[in-house]
């Protein structure tokens, strides 16, 4: 029946996984120490052989002596040319286990920045600079009007005797402001007008200045202004 059916033929089992480097490192120092320690070995016997020789005087004794030392020294040899061997194959194993850990190290590094670039591109997608750009001039806005506040709250309310009253001759800014002054009207105009023949009148003041004279027209924060402008054109509003 095996003639003509033949045999059945049994699964080859995988081949074994090759030893990682490591472990081929740690077995060739471990053969290393077992020479070294049979050098060690042969060194004490030449040590011994060579105090024979120098009690032993000329003669066959000595000869015979010296004769196992030379047997001992060839051994001695071939031991440090197998240890020699063996070092440089554990060099060998070194440097390509530090190769394969460096590449290893590159990989996961390239994959943790290609991560963070992926993560830092979508967290960039959500922040537009537009928004600080404004955030950035509200709060501008919002300390100088604190400055402002704190500075009146600090004011003193007498003046002293050593300040001249022809120092004070600046009357700081001034708007019509209000439902009425909405983005600059006749009426507005007007009020600032007779608020400006007033101070005309105040010999102490000297200088005043409107508030505020510029103002583009695509962010306006503040009504009325005196001059508004955009990329293309500009106008004075009645106040100016």
């Amino acid at each position: 029946m095996k003639r003509v059916f033949g045999v059945k033929k049994e699964k080859e089992l995988p081949p074994p996984p090759p030893p990682p480097i490591g472990d081929a490192s740690d077995r060739i120092n471990d053969r290393g120490e077992t020479v070294d320690g049979k050098i060690k070995k042969l060194d004490v016997q030449l040590n011994r052989y060579k105090e024979q020789i120098k009690r032993t005087r000329p003669g066959p004794a000595q000869e015979a002596v010296k004769a196992r030392a030379m047997r001992v020294l060839k051994q001695k040899r071939v031991y440090e040319g197998q240890r020699d061997m063996l070092h440089n194959q554990t060099c060998n194993l070194d440097q390509v286990g530090f190769a394969s850990e460096g590449i290893r190290d590159a990989h996961q590094t390239i994959t943790a920045l290609k991560s963070a670039n992926m993560e830092l591109k979508g967290m960039t997608r959500t922040v537009k600079i537009q928004d600080f750009d404004y955030l950035h001039d509200e709060m501008v806005d919002l300390i100088d009007v604190n400055n402002a506040i704190q500075e009146t709250l600090g004011r003193s309310s007498s003046v002293p005797d050593d300040i001249d009253e022809h120092m004070v001759d600046f009357m700081s800014e001034y708007a019509m402001t209000g439902k009425d002054a909405r983005a600059g009207s006749l009426l507005a105009a007007l009020a600032e007008a007779g608020f400006l023949i007033g101070l005309e009148k105040n010999s102490d003041v000297e200088m005043a200045s409107y508030s505020p004279l510029f103002v583009n027209a695509n962010n306006k924060r503040w009504n009325p202004d005196a001059i508004v402008f955009n990329s293309s054109q500009l106008y004075g509003t009645p106040s100016y």
